[in-house]
């Protein structure tokens, strides 16, 4: 371990790595992994010529090879195919200025020999180091090779693997596949591991240890490759995935090439040089203070620099406490010195004050800076019940806006409290319609913002712990107490920008006066994708960093998932004001702003809101911690446990004394820069400058010219938003509903609605729904009150947020998206009156039927499309066939299926039950066993339930199947399959046992005695 210059903390991340992976040891009979190592070709090299010497394979259990297994690869031989040799990646420190960049060409040539020489692998070792030879990086020397092979042509004839002892977390591991290795062998790390388990620190034995170490890396490359969307290694490896920040732009055309890398930087000098200091604390004179300590993950005293530290965080919570604005110049002070630091691109810029200050009096004021000021999405049930509320008042306080994520929002925030504060949060997150998304839910918000990037660990979703859903927490999420909460990353309405366009519009119709943002994460290209969000009728954009996040981010996210905020906002802004379509939509900023100045930068870059999330959570006294999806926040923030909650000391007034101390700085710097408003500075590049007294060395060479580009457009054109764009709905169908509604709607008699459609006409229901929302609430209106009878093909999003009291009832057909977000309304769909076809074989519903609908009833006779009932945490639906995945990702709801379903039903189905008429016995097959259980339709109760469903289809729908199925209930009943989910069960058994009286002792028998 001298060589890492983690060593001391390594131990420290084994425990933690190994306290993820508390499964038993792997299974040794597991399917193995075939990698193709090298294939070869004929006598003439003719790939197409069938002879005994090709397509040879080697296979290894893994990608991750013990030291055990190298050692036998290394040394075997097949016909003399796979020849393995083993090249040193080693550079001589004696060799001069040059030396590694010299030895890196030394090794591609040996590997181009090699295979010359008909070698069919080549291992690439770390392994000799010495006093005199360091390791060059071992990225560097796989790519270098990977890219010299593959322009030679010859890369397909060999295969790389790697030895190294710098491997040790899953991100280095996920570069070296990434970059083309085949497999991997982290000695170093093994090595660390037998140590601890021989030492005693891990309860385990050798083999069970370093197989579980290798286990826990593999799981960790599955959650990557997810992200990505790549479902095997073979296709993630070498696919170069991965985004430069800071490298020399010669260093990665040359050894990795193809790789975006907007800002220069560092090239081998400054690589040699790091090397060589770790070589010295390996080799050199022990220093007195032992090697680094770390800290990379959480904090320590004498370790990695991080930006809320005892020290910071201290400083801040004294300044609003005590409404101290001088305390809080020392925050700012010490904030921002430490960001001057080179740990972040803003601290390397510096603002470019006027030669003429303006009189600070003439600058905006205070309550209109405020304004601009959001606080991030944290949901109600990743913090406490207190917490959020708490952020929610101050924010209406001062004009700002809260976020309430993705959790869904309790009713009795919507109404104002005694003295006037109102717990409502102003920003409605809509994650795709997951989670408690309701009509109600929608137009109780000033913005709703659709959430298709997590932000601080993009690529994945979020998860809610089990333990911390609790009762409160269920009810508000349409979910179980007690089951787990998984927000996956595919968002199925959201395929395209056509289809952001349709979701836009559906939410613009439920409340046409909010306002629609897009939450998209910062990454190369997200100025392509923000020009196509504003096309699709967006009126906010939000680019998102990598700093923040909640606390409860995996290991594996914490570092290397995203990337600064500074280079998505410079990117969206340049993109948007060259295309001509900045005036129409605003951009905001998200992700470890704390200070004034961090509002300059941003606001400078091209933003004109600005988010802080981890800083409002320090004002109301969060400690960082770092235990937030452990449910133990000692504070009574992250945490749903009574007892902790009450140790609660947030105040409104405290983050309301932040977001003004904030205001008050922004002003400040905006008079020394010579301007009287935040409007004037937006996009102003010029008044940014590079720093010259940046702290750390390597930063200095970092090139920041393409961050601070002046977007090349006419002068004229807006470097700013003039006018918030909002979807046009003028001619929505529910215009004429609401005329023809209007006596129902004011406490009326019910209303019988006869009206033709045509798929022009999307989102229908949506804003009927939306104004008896406002004014009747989730209750919606009595059974039936509006009835609405439809002829022809209905557009996209049919029945949209669909509000109880009102029946849609279509003779035709309808398009994707039927039912999403189904809030207690009824949709009916039938074939036209005299078809020719039979229902039961023709599709009437499109794709994504009930997404995310929280109550409500469906009844189709005929088929749905794929990913019916996905996200379903409510509804009752009955369906007469699906397609692929079924019942994806549900938590709640019932779903009666009277046919065929396609593969992948109920993939991560968390909640909610599923009754499928299984005629042809091959739903077993096609169902996803993960997380579900296979059941007979066996107890009464449910036997009832699905009567009564498949009556009311006969009933609503005239369907054929379904009088079938009726006229022969006692031989049907044996062929349905009841799906039920594993955690819900398990909960309801739970329940049960809890309420099950306790059973009387049993009375002792009488024996009888004679006399």
């Amino acid at each position: 371990a001298i060589l890492s210059d983690q060593a001391p903390s390594l131990f420290r991340y084994f425990h933690q790595l190994f306290a993820q992976v508390t499964n038993p040891p792997i299974d040794p009979h597991r399917e193995a992994l075939v990698m193709s190592l090298a294939t070869a070709t004929g006598p003439d090299g003719n790939t197409l010529e069938e002879t005994p010497d090709q397509c040879h394979r080697l296979t290894l259990p893994g990608p991750i090879l013990t030291n055990g297994q190298l050692a036998r690869l290394s040394q075997s031989q097949h016909e003399g195919m796979f020849l393995p040799r083993r090249l040193p990646a080693l550079f001589d420190l004696e060799a001069g200025e040059s030396a590694l960049e010299v030895a890196v060409e030394r090794l591609c040539q040996q590997a181009v020999a090699a295979v010359d020489e008909g070698c069919g692998l080549l291992i690439l070792s770390d392994r000799d180091v010495d006093a005199r030879r360091a390791p060059i990086p071992a990225l560097l020397a796989l790519s270098a090779v990977h890219q010299r092979l593959t322009r030679d042509g010859i890369r397909m004839q060999t295969g790389l693997l790697v030895e190294t002892g710098e491997a040790r977390e899953v991100h280095d591991f996920a570069a070296l596949f990434g970059f083309g290795a085949a497999a991997v062998n982290p000695y170093l790390a093994l090595d660390t591991v037998r140590a601890l388990a021989d030492s005693g620190e891990l309860p385990l034995d050798e083999q069970e240890a370093q197989a579980r170490y290798i286990k826990a890396i593999e799981e960790g490359l599955l959650k990557v490759m997810s992200k990505m969307g790549i479902s095997t290694l073979q296709s993630y490896r070498g696919a170069q995935i991965f985004e430069a920040v800071g490298l020399d732009r010669a260093l990665v055309d040359r050894h990795f090439t193809g790789t975006p890398s907007r800002l220069g930087g560092i090239g081998f000098a400054e690589l040699q040089r790091e090397a060589q200091e770790r070589h010295v604390r390996g080799f050199g004179p022990r220093p007195a203070t032992g090697l680094p300590i770390g800290g990379l993950y959480q904090w320590r005293r004498q370790g990695e620099q991080h930006r809320w530290n005892p020290t910071t965080v201290s400083l801040l919570q004294a300044a609003v406490q005590s409404a101290d604005w001088e305390a809080y110049r020392k925050f700012s002070a010490a904030a921002d010195d430490e960001t001057r630091g080179g740990g972040t691109l803003r601290g390397l810029l510096d603002l470019v004050p006027a030669t003429q200050p303006v009189p600070i009096d003439e600058v905006e004021s205070l309550e209109s800076i405020v304004r601009r000021f959001v606080t991030g999405a944290m949901s109600f049930g990743s913090i406490s019940a207190e917490a959020h509320e708490t952020l929610a008042i101050a924010m209406n306080r001062v004009g700002g806006r809260s976020n309430s994520g993705e959790g869904g929002e309790e009713s009795r925030r919507y109404v104002p409290d005694a003295n006037g504060d109102l717990r409502r949060s102003a920003i409605k997150q809509v994650a795709s319609a997951r989670f408690g998304v309701s009509a109600e839910y929608l137009v109780n918000a000033d913005e709703l913002q659709i959430k298709i990037a997590q932000g601080a660990k993009p690529g994945e979703g979020g998860q809610l712990p089990g333990h911390k859903v609790d009762d409160r927490i269920a009810r508000v999420r349409c979910s179980t107490p007690g089951v787990t909460l998984i927000s996956p990353p595919p968002h199925h309405d959201i395929y395209s920008i056509e289809d952001l366009s349709q979701l836009i519009y559906d939410l613009q119709s439920v409340n046409p006066a909010a306002r629609i943002g897009v939450k998209l994460v910062s990454e190369v290209g997200v100025g392509t994708v923000a020009a196509g969000v504003t096309k699709a009728g967006a009126g906010c954009i939000v680019i998102s960093g990598y700093e923040g996040g909640t606390g409860a981010s995996p290991i594996s996210s914490i570092q290397h998932a995203g990337l600064p905020w500074e280079l998505g906002v410079a990117e969206a802004h340049q993109t948007l004001v060259e295309n001509g379509m900045r005036g129409r939509v605003r951009l905001q900023s998200d992700g470890g702003m704390r200070t004034g100045r961090d509002v300059l930068v941003a606001a400078l870059l091209g933003a004109e809101e600005y988010g802080m999330a981890t800083a409002s959570l320090i004002a109301m006294g969060c400690v960082m911690l770092r235990k937030c999806h452990l449910n133990t926040c000692s504070v009574g923030i992250a945490t749903q446990d009574p007892v902790l909650r009450e140790k609660f000391q947030g105040t409104p007034e405290g983050v309301v004394h932040f977001f003004l101390f904030v205001a008050r700085e922004v002003r400040e710097l905006l008079a020394q820069l010579g301007v009287r408003s935040l409007d004037e500075i937006i996009g102003r590049r010029e008044l940014l400058r590079r720093r010259e007294d940046v702290g750390h060395w390597k930063a200095r060479r970092r090139d920041l010219a393409p961050m601070l580009v002046t977007p090349r457009a006419p002068a004229d054109a807006p470097r700013r938003c003039i006018e918030v764009q909002r979807k046009d709905v003028s001619d929505h169908l529910d215009r004429v509903l609401l005329q023809r509604a209007r006596t129902t709607l004011e406490g009326g008699a019910p209303t019988l609605i006869v009206v033709p459609v045509r798929n022009a006409h999307r989102a229908v229901g949506a804003m009927l729904s939306g104004e008896i929302a406002r004014s009747r609430g989730a209750a919606g209106l009595p059974d039936d009150s509006i009835r609405v009878r439809l002829q022809g093909s209905a557009g996209q999003s049919f029945g949209a947020f669909l509000a109880a009291g009102v029946t849609l009832e279509l003779e035709g057909d309808a398009n994707d998206y039927v039912g999403k977000g189904l809030s207690g309304g009824r949709v009916i769909v039938r074939p036209p009156a005299g078809a020719r076809f039979p229902p039961e074989e023709n599709v009437i519903i499109g794709n994504t039927v009930l997404y995310g609908a929280t109550g409500g009833e469906l009844y189709a006779s005929g088929l749905a499309g794929e990913r019916f009932a996905v996200r379903n945490s409510g509804a009752s639906a009955v369906v007469e066939g699906v397609g692929d995945h079924g019942c994806e990702y549900m938590t709640g709801g019932v779903v009666v299926v009277l046919g065929a379903t396609g593969r992948n039903f109920g993939a991560g189905m968390s909640g909610g039950m599923a009754f499928v008429l299984d005629r042809e016995r091959r739903f077993r097959e096609r169902c996803n066993p993960d997380m579900v259980e296979l059941e007979s339709l066996v107890d009464e109760s449910d036997i009832w339930l699905v009567y009564g469903l498949v009556e009311n289809h006969l009933r609503h729908t005239g369907s054929p199947v379904a009088r079938r199925v009726l006229d022969h209930w006692t031989h049907i009943v044996p062929q349905f399959v009841k799906v039920m989910p594993t955690d819900y069960k398990r909960v309801l058994q739970t329940r049960r046992a809890a309420q099950r009286p306790p059973t009387a002792p049993a009375r002792p028998r009488l024996r009888a005695v004679e006399g």
